[in-house]
């Protein structure tokens, strides 16, 4: 199942995003899939997004864990 995330996560990244992340270990990669999973559930905003268009709210949700990453 956390292949799965992970592998769904990455498909939401961007190209360049999806390059770094990759780099990773793989823990890395699904503690990330994992924030990206609770993102996606947690957040009131996405899910209105998500109505509109799935693949532009799980795109949101991986941009904005790869920022919290960065800060």
């Amino acid at each position: 199942m956390a292949a799965l995330a992970a592998l769904a996560a990455l498909a939401a990244l961007a190209p360049q995003d999806r390059e770094t992340v990759v780099a990773r270990p793989g823990e890395e990669q699904e503690r990330l899939a994992a924030a990206w999973e609770r993102e996606l559930e947690g957040d009131d905003e996405l899910d209105v997004f998500d109505e509109v268009s799935p693949p532009a709210a799980e795109a949101e949700a991986a941009r904005r864990v790869l920022r919290q990453e960065s800060d």
